[in-house]
């Protein structure tokens, strides 16, 4: 499956730092965006469009946070960075789609960029997204490029009449969410091992060039991973050696809970890549041996024709006086010679077993 290539960096050529520029593929159409603002004992929830979006009416209560999917408004990226006080950077940052994870500190907020990926099962490859956090003393911005549904089990949580999220400060909410992100790579780490599953069956029983794309393919997508979950440690490494402007002790065992995740993470991802690994190696060895195959049979082959050749060539010199030639059965005599020597040389291959395609060298 061909896919489509993303907005290049060109486009912002010679363009001043900070400037709202969208590099990437557009996942979406419109910009939509859900506020929630909640305390212990209240929650308000409301759903927006980038036309009628007025940042100064969220905060009701005690913990603000404003979910954005959709990324192709940089006006309104704009009014948010204004009404936050966010630094140009970080709306370049948003709007620059194409960037590993990282961890940045700004102050007042700190800035977060995980990569989110998912498994498509129909065109057996993987399909990213990236998210954004803003984490303020009270308030946590999330910027998706489309909505992909990962942070839907943390609003049902936040939904939940005296749920703990609820009661808790808002780097609990933070956590949710970094957690939510992470959980995603087992998921994909599991639709991988059921895509692997066949292949390792097939490059045994019936090795085919599709399987060798198959496995190609599947070794591709676990290396992206690989380069994916190295840069996501190191920001909830970082995260965990954050001062408490952002996150309080009560915290931090939770966030080194998620660490523990990446580094289960990265563990199935290495053991994956020794499993394709070991599974080209054998795709190539069963090539191999079944060429040696076929080129022994032919060996056999040139070897039982070989003895008529040498005897056919010897009767074919011009010679006066040769055997056999006076005599009225002589060219019988020949052909017997040529077809009994062919008949003990194949008595004596079969013998050897070398004219069985499953046997032994």
């Amino acid at each position: 499956m061909k896919k489509k290539r993303p907005a290049s960096h060109s486009r912002k050529a010679g363009l001043p730092p900070g400037t709202l520029v969208h590099v990437g593929e557009i996942h979406s159409a419109a910009t939509t965006l859900t506020a929630f603002s909640y305390d212990a004992e209240h929650l308000s929830e409301k759903r927006l469009s980038a036309d009628r979006f007025d940042p100064t009416g969220l905060a009701l209560h005690a913990h603000t946070w404003l979910d954005v999917r959709g990324l192709r408004d940089a006006a309104l990226l704009g009014s948010l960075g204004k009404h936050y006080r966010l630094h140009p950077l970080i709306l370049e940052d948003i709007l620059n789609t194409q960037q590993r994870s990282k961890i940045e500190d700004y102050g007042e907020v700190l800035f977060c960029v995980m990569r989110l990926y998912a498994w498509d099962a129909a065109s057996q490859s993987l399909e990213s997204d990236q998210i954004c956090l803003v984490i303020g003393g009270d308030f946590v911005l999330s910027f998706q490029e489309r909505s992909t549904g990962v942070f839907e089990p943390v609003r049902e949580r936040l939904r939940a009449a005296g749920t703990p999220l609820r009661r808790k400060p808002i780097d609990h909410l933070v956590h949710a969410l970094i957690d939510s992100v992470v959980d995603r790579y087992f998921l994909v780490i599991d639709s991988l091992d059921a895509a692997a599953e066949p292949v390792e069956e097939a490059v045994l029983s019936h090795p085919t060039p599709a399987v060798l794309r198959t496995i190609t393919g599947l070794r591709r997508e676990v290396q992206t991973l690989r380069r994916a979950i190295t840069p996501l440690r190191d920001v909830l490494m970082t995260l965990n050696r954050a001062d408490t402007r952002f996150f309080s002790d009560e915290v931090r065992p939770y966030l080194r809970d998620v660490l523990d995740h990446t580094m289960h993470i990265q563990e199935a991802l290495e053991s994956q890549r020794d499993v394709l690994g070991g599974a080209l190696e054998i795709y190539l060895s069963s090539v191999s041996n079944r060429l040696n195959l076929e080129v022994r049979i032919l060996a056999v082959l040139t070897t039982l024709f070989l003895p008529a050749s040498l005897i056919a060539g010897i009767f074919g010199m011009n010679f006066q006086d040769m055997p056999w030639r006076d005599i009225s059965d002589g060219f019988w005599l020949a052909i017997g010679l040529m077809a009994s020597t062919a008949t003990v040389l194949a008595a004596i291959f079969w013998r050897r077993k070398w004219l069985k395609a499953d046997a032994p060298d």
